[in-house]
């Protein structure tokens, strides 16, 4: 858990400065001791995160393809990488006024979300990775359909209703995101991250003494009665740390 929050803080640092001197030597030295058969999937995936981490985003995605095609078996969270690599140089597209390429990035991206979806249903990761990539391709309609689809067939959750009810709030569905976020907590009423987004909700549309009251269960659930809120589960698409 440590080593996860510590790559998503980087992430979110952005910072393109170690790769070209870290990234592509590594590669290198591993092809240079004479194994024929050149880096392994998980020195490749690892290289590709750290790309990923310093904000080398086409570099990340390059390596993790190249884990990828070393992989004996579909790994569901090198998909979801990929896809994360994908959105993000779409992104860079986009800055670069290139649109037509950013959504060839996307179209990707959501390929190999939805492959690890088939692998993985409740993967909740590449659920919410699908979703931006579609968002971001202006398909909002369909976005809100995978989320729908989400909530129905991969199993309820809290989490599940929480992602629907963000959908539905965007959209100006208030009554239908105050259902969702209703159900979370009644689905996990011992699930602090539900009263927490129930709260923060409630407290966006001036409710402000029954988000008081959930912000107040979330906090007794806590072992220190401190209210821990996670990253916004749609903030950012951010990578899965490999298994050593």
């Amino acid at each position: 858990m440590e080593k996860r929050r510590s790559i998503m803080q980087a992430m979110r640092k952005n910072s393109g400065i170690v790769v070209r001197a870290v990234v592509i030597p590594t590669i290198v030295a591993v092809g240079s001791t004479g194994c024929s058969t050149g880096p392994s999937y998980d020195q490749l995936r690892r290289e590709g995160q750290i790309a990923m981490i310093n904000g080398q985003y086409g570099p990340s995605r390059y390596l993790l393809q190249q884990a990828e095609a070393k992989s004996q078996r579909l790994r569901v969270e090198n998909l979801h990488d990929l896809g994360v690599a994908h959105v993000m140089v779409a992104k860079e597209k986009f800055a670069q006024m290139n649109p037509a390429a950013a959504f060839r990035e996307l179209d990707a991206a959501i390929d190999y979300y939805s492959r690890g979806i088939e692998a993985h249903p409740g993967h909740q990761s590449c659920l919410e990775g699908k979703n931006i990539a579609l968002e971001l391709k202006g398909q909002f309609e369909e976005a809100l359909k995978h989320a729908e689809w989400a909530a129905e067939f991969v199993g309820p959750s809290a989490r599940q209703q929480i992602f629907l009810a963000s959908e539905l709030e965007e959209r100006g569905d208030f009554d239908g995101a105050m259902l969702r976020y209703q159900q979370a907590v009644a689905m996990e009423p011992r699930n602090q991250r539900a009263h927490v987004a129930y709260a923060e909700f409630l407290t966006r549309h001036n409710q402000a003494t029954a988000a008081a009251r959930e912000f107040q269960e979330a906090a007794r659930l806590s072992p220190r009665g401190h209210i821990t809120v996670e990253q916004p589960a749609r903030a950012e698409p951010q990578p899965t740390l490999a298994n050593p």
